[in-house]
């Protein structure tokens, strides 16, 4: 049994739970940043529908959306060591925290994935024909017609991945990285005030997630401007598009 609720220990367990605040956030910028790369390249295939390739990273984004993230880092954990021991890599002794980071890489990808492939989809074809039609390349008509325009639809999807991810971090403390759950469970053991620990530990998280949704909507509010003038740019090249095909 737990000690009598004791308020003002919240106070004193806040700042304790801040100072291992740098390891969920190293354990999220990495997974964000890696699962974005792994995103692009599942959703090449899918969007370009490459044989063999397109169906495998089916496969992998159904796997990854299907199973809990629990379950996939224990797979990652007690997994990969033994997939590359016959390889004669070692990862005894390597430290838990890259463990985390490569699962929610995993993991992430597969939900950018989805994002990116959606929001690319989402752009009128037509643009792309007409800048085309223009003069413009392939590659230069989706850096310049595509890509603005499926950020601003993607952009809200990856924000909310991203704050997900956030939350999917306190479930390091379970293979051993000392991040601020964990640094919660010896709290926990050593005080015995449980609820004063989880009480501290939904302030802190629910702060930070706070500062990100401020910080998304102004970064979104940017884009959709971005959008505006871009949406000139894409009237122009149809515009020249037209001319062209009437003078051929």
């Amino acid at each position: 049994m737990g000690k009598a609720f004791d308020l003002s220990l919240v106070l004193d367990f806040v700042p304790e739970l801040l100072r291992y605040l740098h390891i969920t956030l190293i354990v999220l910028s990495g997974s964000i940043v890696l699962g974005l790369l792994g995103g692009v390249l599942l959703a090449v295939p899918r969007l370009y529908r490459i044989p063999v390739l397109s169906q495998l990273a089916t496969l992998y984004i159904s796997f990854m959306r299907g199973t809990p993230i629990l379950i996939k880092l224990f797979l990652v954990y007690y997994g990969l060591p033994e997939l590359l021991k016959p390889l004669g890599i070692d990862l005894s002794r390597t430290d838990p925290l890259l463990f985390v980071i490569v699962t929610y890489a995993f993991s992430d990808a597969a939900s950018f994935a989805e994002i990116f492939r959606g929001a690319v989809r989402s752009v009128d074809k037509g643009q792309t024909e007409a800048a085309y039609a223009a003069g413009l390349t392939a590659f230069q008509s989706f850096r310049r017609i595509v890509v603005p325009q499926a950020l601003v639809v993607a952009f809200p999807n990856m924000a909310n991945t991203f704050i997900g991810s956030l939350k999917d971090t306190s479930l390091a403390f379970s293979i051993g990285v000392m991040d601020m759950v964990g640094r919660g469970q010896t709290l926990i053991s050593a005080t015995s005030h449980a609820l004063e620990v989880y009480i501290s530990l939904s302030i802190v998280y629910y702060v930070i997630v706070i500062l990100l949704e401020k910080g998304f909507a102004v970064t979104e509010r940017r884009l959709q401007r971005h959008e505006r003038k871009q949406a000139v740019t894409g009237k122009a090249i149809r515009a020249a598009g037209r001319l062209k095909r009437i003078a051929g």
